[in-house]
């Protein structure tokens, strides 16, 4: 049994205390309870006696967040700490949550959570929003929690899971002496239940009797890879119907959601898993160094090259390829003293231009990736460098050794080795050292007109500074070299393909050559535009197939609440 697997049974237990209920939350093999729709929902059951968990995948603070927003309003507040997933080496924090555990401090943290949604949803404010009926009783009690679990849960409430939270609701009631405060603890325990933390996916077999995720768990995949949020009601309907697994209806579908101004969500959140957005949230510069650098830059940053992003791919539909070459980008007044750029808004955002052949082209000349990837006090050819392998172009770089002595490279006040370049060359000639540095540091090179913050610079120490730089036999001047030779190269869109298809699956595409070849055609087909990728992505046959890993024998399948 996984680690996720384990951590899910014991997470339900502790869930189910936390609300004040027993439970049982077993997983396995075995079949799945018929479900009871709501009278708001067609009553067609989600799974069959064949239907089987395969996998769960821990919902993201944003995913989280946009949930709650969708399924009761954007004024219900969110206050509380997320435990981070955490990202494997050299993949995505959408396959980290894959394997994503909680501690109890973490379990602690959703409970509370919970209860203070739940309180505001029930308050005199929204309740009327969400109790279609006067008497304060089981039936009542049934027709407000039951289309309120289709979509925490993201399909239909089993028959048992409604009766317990029915129940559930009706004794608190009872002990509190308020019908809305037993609604209130029901829908706590909802909202901590592994079905709504967690997205769990099920599969069936499909004619070849190959493992395939069934309609419910397609609906989900589908939006939160595409919008970063939980379903909507179309969307059930369409798992409801079995739309979600006829070719043509599955295509109108995607083409409708990639279409949809509520893409860019699923966009921003896809470059910010890509490019390691997390690091921003630890982001620390040395102020005396640095005085552009401050909390309002901080902030502006990683918005930037979103915005970049979303522009050009969305808004102009433009060619992945050409995001390491636009000169469009958008700009704070914050971030104009950075730039040494006029900003003439003195709040929000502009565009802004960059005039041709400016080494700021592209987002490699942007500050926030330029900031992300130096040290707190100077820049890091090797720390650019390697992102440029590692999250362009999908070549993984080994960590250094333990015992590396960074003393030369650190010591940016030594006259007689006045720049990076002069100081990583003792690294490129040890041989412990030179195996990575021969990777990363002639690309990271090529970036050093660029301080540890991303401000423009032509000496360190008084010395002039050489923007040349190398990738594999390939020679380049500057960023805007730099971001050409990518945009020249093969291995980019291949890397954006794979990183998608990771995305989509929670997974890595390691094995899965025929599929991302499939995906870089569609990709190319489609002048490398960012909705093309996902349409191919989401509706390939292969792309729903699922691989089922044995667990531990005897172990039955359910997800209940007794």
């Amino acid at each position: 049994m996984s680690r996720a697997a384990r951590t899910l049974l014991a997470f339900g237990a502790a869930a189910a205390a936390l609300a004040g209920i027993p439970a049982t939350l077993a997983l396995g093999n075995g079949p799945a309870a018929p479900a009871t729709a709501p009278a708001t929902a067609p009553a067609t059951a989600p799974a069959t006696a064949s239907s089987r968990i395969v996998g769960m995948r821990r919902l993201t603070e944003a995913q989280y967040r946009a949930t709650i927003a969708d399924v009761f309003g954007p004024d219900i507040k969110v206050a509380g700490r997320f435990e981070p997933i955490v990202r494997p080496a050299h993949e995505l924090i959408a396959s980290g949550a894959r394997d994503a555990a909680l501690s109890p401090a973490g379990l602690e943290q959703f409970d509370a959570m919970a209860r203070g949604i739940a309180a505001q949803v029930f308050d005199a404010g929204h309740r009327a929003q969400f109790v279609p009926c006067v008497t304060p009783d089981d039936a009542c009690a049934r027709a407000t929690l039951a289309p309120l679990g289709r979509l925490l849960w993201r399909r239909p409430m089993t028959a048992m899971e409604l009766d317990a939270h029915v129940r559930m609701a009706g004794a608190a009631a009872k002990a509190a002496g308020s019908f809305d405060k037993g609604l209130e603890l029901a829908l706590a325990a909802m909202l901590v239940n592994p079905q709504f933390l967690y997205v769990v996916e099920t599969a069936v077999p499909d004619a070849s009797g190959a493992l395939v995720l069934d309609d419910h768990a397609r609906a989900s995949r589908l939006s939160f890879t595409l919008w970063n949020t939980t379903p909507s009601e179309a969307l059930l309907r369409a798992a409801d119907a079995g739309d979600l697994r006829d070719p043509a209806k599955l295509q109108a579908i995607v083409r409708k959601m990639v279409d949809s101004p509520r893409f860019e969500a699923g966009v921003r959140a896809f470059f910010a898993d890509m490019l390691l957005f997390e690091r921003f949230d630890a982001l620390s510069k040395d102020p005396l160094l640095f005085p552009y650098f401050n909390s309002a830059v901080a902030q502006a940053m990683p918005e930037q090259m979103l915005r970049t992003v979303t522009d050009h791919l969305l808004v102009r539909n433009g060619d992945y390829r050409q995001l390491f070459l636009t000169n469009r980008t958008f700009m704070t007044r914050a971030l104009g003293g950075l730039y040494q750029v006029p900003v003439h808004k003195a709040s929000g955002w502009e565009p802004y231009e960059f005039a041709p052949g400016d080494d700021r082209a592209g987002l490699l000349g942007q500050a926030g990736f330029l900031a992300m990837y130096s040290q707190t006090g100077r820049s890091s050819p090797t720390l650019r460098g390697r992102a440029v392998r590692e999250l362009l172009l999908c070549q993984p770089v080994p960590d250094p050794p333990g015992n590396v002595n960074f003393t030369a490279v650190q010591d940016t006040a030594n006259k007689a080795m006045p720049t990076a370049r002069v100081r990583l060359t003792a690294h490129m000639t040890d041989e412990n050292c030179s195996g990575c540095h021969k990777l990363t540091d002639p690309v990271g090179l090529g970036l050093e007109r660029f301080d540890g913050i991303g401000s423009w610079r032509t000496t360190e120490n008084g010395a002039a500074i050489d923007p040349a730089g190398k990738l594999d036999k390939l020679e380049f001047t500057g960023a805007s070299g730099l971001g050409k030779l990518i945009a020249a190269s093969e291995d980019a869109p291949i890397c954006a393909a794979s990183r998608a298809l990771e995305y989509v699956r929670g997974r890595p595409s390691d094995d899965s050559g025929a599929l991302v070849e499939a995906l870089v055609k569609a990709f190319a087909d489609d002048g490398y535009g960012i909705r093309g990728l996902f349409l191919k992505a989401m509706t390939a046959p292969d792309a729903w197939r699922v691989e089922e890993k044995p667990l531990q024998a005897n172990t039955h399948v359910s997800l209940l609440v007794r």
